[in-house]
């Protein structure tokens, strides 16, 4: 029963989390032709997952490294800035291997610097049974890779939805930038002044997209 507690608890957190990493994801493939979307998505799904099973027995150790969420929360603002400025662009039918594996290094890099919480949350729950680690890792990548999929084609579809998810990663951005330990230590920033520069990049990100489209 205690096995089973686990295992459950292990799933949920993954799947709470998996929001935030599948808009990452279908941002970071968004620009690939569709038949590369599902690779990259898998790729990148599965060498984050692959290093999140190692980095979890270290998780104690993950949330005091500095500049680790700082650094995430730069490329996660990246891949927003990134994905707004190709979508004001012409699209490429053919775009280059380079492309598509650096939409693979965005997704590893990003997810893992977004997930030191979940990793945290997965060792406590997990009591070091390395099996339940790695089915409930292992169990997130399917409905991630099918949420980003689906997430990209919603964007092809409803374009003006690039700008919303550009908007919320703006939010998680800003959020991890300001939650690192150098920040915390340095700026001390308090909830409120957090919530508003988190506010003011989301609305940023959101109005640079409209502005971009309209100078298309």
């Amino acid at each position: 029963m205690r096995f089973f507690l686990n295992l459950c608890s292990i799933i949920l957190i993954d799947l709470m989390l998996a929001g935030d990493n599948a808009l990452v994801i279908a941002m970071a493939v968004r620009s690939l032709p569709k038949r590369q979307r599902k690779i990259g998505s898998a790729c990148g799904a599965g060498a984050a997952v692959a290093l999140r099973v190692g980095l979890t027995f270290v998780a104690a150790q993950l949330l005091s490294i500095q500049f680790l969420k700082l650094a995430g929360g730069l490329l996660v603002l990246w891949i927003a800035v990134k994905v707004l400025r190709d979508a004001s662009g012409p699209s490429e039918e053919n775009p280059s291997p380079h492309r598509f594996l650096e939409a693979i290094w965005y997704i590893v890099f990003a997810d893992i610097t977004m997930s030191t919480d979940n990793i945290l949350a997965i060792a406590g729950a997990s009591q070091g049974n390395f099996g339940l680690i790695l089915f409930g890792l292992a169990f997130s990548i399917p409905f991630v890779v099918l949420s980003s999929n689906l997430l990209a084609a919603l964007m092809d579809r409803l374009p003006w939805l690039v700008y919303v998810g550009a908007a919320v990663l703006g939010k998680v951005g800003g959020d991890m930038v300001l939650t690192d330990p150098f920040v915390v230590r340095t700026l001390h920033p308090a909830v409120a002044v957090r919530y508003a520069i988190e506010a003011a990049l989301a609305l940023a990100l959101f109005l640079a997209g409209f502005a971009m489209k309209k100078d298309k």
